[in-house]
């Protein structure tokens, strides 16, 4: 799939553009405010027969002024419409209010992006997230995750989960057509994912391999869900490529984790898969694919969440473009050998076998 062959828009569609993006934050906060004060929601409940200013601002104890200037704003930036002066909610508007991708995407970008994305340039000509400071004081944001504050933990947690809940299902489809007996699960987070194999299959044994910190979070939910028995555990900071990683699976699962590292790094997971793994077995690799992608709002909310990587994360990896990302399995001795799009709301499953 290939988007933005050409540029198309007229000269007008194309000045009005570049003054939603020169006002883009301020559109972004506008919204904001919108939805979190009522005043979007109020709008919407007074459905086809639209409602007054006079109407909105008394009854959420706002300004006259406040509630004038933001549904102004609304206005312009599309969430609402007025007619015989009277506001009534757009498609748009009520995407921003009930849409969970939206939500979930508007809250990540908020409350964890946003105030470090001022910094984005100088994470580009240093190559570290300099946006990270803004959260915490780690590397990484990986290492600040179990002590993040709120509501950047809910936000980060919600995004990730989003997108790869939605997926595992059909993942789960996927991975166990080969019937795996063990499964290195690696960059395991919380556990879920392990929780689902379980869940999926009576007999399969699991060992998630994880920053210590995240393996604590991961052991306390599968305990809780009396899996105890089937898993282990295996602390290990991935970027020591000294650690190697345990052999004896007949399987290594990785979902949403390379894309958190440079190509380098991803070379280095990839051929300590290749060492560890079972001489039959199968890497599966589930990643959000820009390229991949069948509409182009999908294409683009990967490329703006891999400047949160570069900003925030650490400062180096990305969304990737299947057919770089595919030159680095290459290399690091496997063979695509199945490549499943559409997995959930945005993954592609790379099924990969040693050369």
């Amino acid at each position: 799939m290939k988007f933005f062959k050409e540029d198309t828009k007229t000269a007008f569609e194309a000045i009005s553009q570049a003054q939603q993006i020169a006002f883009a934050p301020i559109v972004f906060q506008a919204t904001k405010a919108l939805r979190d004060l009522g005043i979007l929601k109020l709008v919407e409940d007074s459905g086809f027969e639209g409602v007054l200013l006079e109407d909105v601002f008394p009854k959420l104890n706002l300004s006259e002024y406040g509630v004038r200037v933001l549904l102004e704003a609304g206005l312009g930036i599309g969430l609402v419409i007025k007619n015989n002066n009277k506001y009534t909610i757009t498609k748009t508007g009520n995407f921003i209010l009930n849409d969970k991708m939206t939500r979930v995407n508007f809250d990540f970008t908020n409350d964890v992006c946003y105030e470090g994305m001022f910094t984005l340039t100088d994470s580009i000509k240093q190559g570290k997230p300099t946006g990270l400071k803004a959260l915490g004081n780690w590397p990484t944001v990986y290492e600040g995750l179990s002590t993040m504050k709120q509501p950047a933990q809910n936000s980060w947690f919600s995004f990730d989960h989003y997108y790869s809940d939605g997926s595992f299902d059909s993942a789960l489809k996927q991975l166990f057509k080969r019937k795996p007996k063990h499964i290195l699960d690696i960059g395991g987070n919380t556990g879920k994912f392990t929780m689902k194999c379980l869940q999926y299959d009576d007999e399969v044994k699991m060992t998630i391999l994880d920053l210590p910190q995240q393996l604590g979070m991961a052991k306390e939910n599968i305990d809780k869900a009396n899996f105890t028995d089937r898993v282990n555990y295996f602390p290990i900071n991935i970027l020591d490529e000294s650690h190697r990683f345990p052999k004896g699976a007949d399987a290594i699962w990785m979902s949403q984790f390379l894309d958190c590292f440079n190509e380098d790094e991803i070379v280095s997971i990839l051929k300590r898969c290749h060492e560890a793994l079972d001489e039959n077995g199968y890497v599966y690799i589930m990643e959000t694919f820009w390229d991949r992608q069948k509409f182009e709002p999908g294409a683009f909310s990967l490329q703006m969440t891999s400047l949160y990587f570069t900003n925030i994360a650490n400062g180096n990896s990305q969304m990737y473009d299947s057919n770089v990302f595919n030159k680095l399995i290459e290399k690091a001795g496997f063979t695509v050998i199945e490549q499943i799009d559409n997995i959930g709301i945005s993954h592609t499953v790379q099924v990969c076998k040693k050369k």
